[in-house]
């Protein structure tokens, strides 16, 4: 059965910020596991670019689906991120030794996402993909939006 736009809204929590990250990389699919284990203040919530959900909470924002092939930030009600930007706004919420990374936003976006952009069109290469996206185990699937 296919879910509809209304179902779909339904199931995006209001309070909890959106990481949209591509589902087959498995360096995203490595840093989405890292956030979730410093995620204390239970803070975010996943879904695969490659999803349903994923497509429609682009398309909500206007964003190409075509221009964008790593990773997406939505804070509802305030704004989102993309790139550099999004890992960075991230950061600011975690536990560990990433969060240190938050202080970088001070960097022109323009010197950061280029880095970004580099490791974005090399991450297959470097890192590997998957052949589909990543199932949640079922302690996790809260964590990930339908």
């Amino acid at each position: 059965m296919e879910t509809t736009s209304l179902e779909m809204i339904h199931t995006i929590p209001k309070d909890k910020k959106i990481i949209l990250f591509d589902g087959v990389c498995n360096l995203c699919n490595n840093a989405v596991n890292y956030v979730i284990e410093h995620d204390k203040g239970d803070t975010f919530v996943f879904a695969s670019l490659q999803s349903e959900i994923g497509k429609h909470l682009m398309q909500e924002r206007h964003i190409d689906p075509t221009s964008i092939d790593s990773i997406v930030m939505i804070d509802p009600g305030v704004a989102y991120y993309q790139k550099s930007t999004a890992a960075l706004e991230i950061a600011k919420d975690l536990t560990g030794g990433y969060s240190w990374l938050k202080h970088f936003l001070f960097l022109p976006e323009v010197l950061r996402d280029g880095v970004y952009d580099v490791i974005a069109k090399n991450r297959y290469k470097w890192f590997g993909k998957k052949e589909s996206c990543m199932i949640p185990s079922p302690e996790l699937k809260s964590k990930f939006l339908d």
